[in-house]
């Protein structure tokens, strides 16, 4: 599975930004644009976790459990999605930082901060049955985790697009996102 391509199909997708909107009562419009915000972050906070073995092994073992996850329905797997459970996993992927990058998006694209965590609960579970998908087509092992979300980082975009990511998940404001996320994830997806 390529997951850049599935998620840029799906942000073009006139039927899925719709559905999204309904379910977070925002424009087509706006959801296409906090997505573009929100899926890389997520991408990133995810790549950061991977760089001590403890976060490789925990992403690892919640990619195994996502593996089934059915993506090709959209339609059907956000009808399916367990509200809790979204919510769980968005707040385990972006730990401390998870209101920061809230608030951040909603003034970024205005919506409301409700609504952007609505969307951001919808989108962090797609984002991981994709990757538990490619994870799984291309026999990736916790060791090889990192260099999987780096080339989808990579492939995202370009520079401006990660600077602005990279401020969503600043806590302190002083341009360093590393010393934010040394601890970032820890635990992830413990049960």
């Amino acid at each position: 599975m390529d997951i850049t391509k599935f998620i840029t199909q799906q942000l073009s997708n006139p039927k899925t930004l719709s559905l999204l909107g309904q379910k977070i009562n925002a424009k087509p419009s706006q959801v296409k644009e906090a997505a573009q915000l929100g899926i890389p972050t997520l991408l990133q906070a995810l790549t950061r976790n991977t760089s001590s073995q403890q976060g490789a092994r925990s992403l690892a073992k919640a990619l195994d459990d996502h593996q089934d996850d059915n993506i090709d329905d959209i339609e059907s797997f956000l009808d399916h999605l367990d509200p809790d459970d979204a919510k769980k996993m968005l707040k385990h992927i972006l730990a401390d930082k998870s209101d920061r990058v809230q608030t951040n998006v909603a003034k970024k694209t205005g919506l409301q901060t409700d609504q952007v965590s609505n969307l951001m609960t919808q989108l962090a579970p797609l984002l991981m049955g994709a990757l538990a998908k490619q994870k799984r087509e291309e026999k990736v092992d916790e060791n090889g985790l990192q260099g999987l979300l780096g080339g989808l980082l990579n492939q995202g975009g370009g520079n401006d697009l990660m600077g602005m990511v990279s401020n969503l998940l600043d806590a302190d404001d002083d341009g360093n996102v590393m010393d934010d996320v040394g601890g970032l994830l820890q635990g992830f997806f413990k049960k």
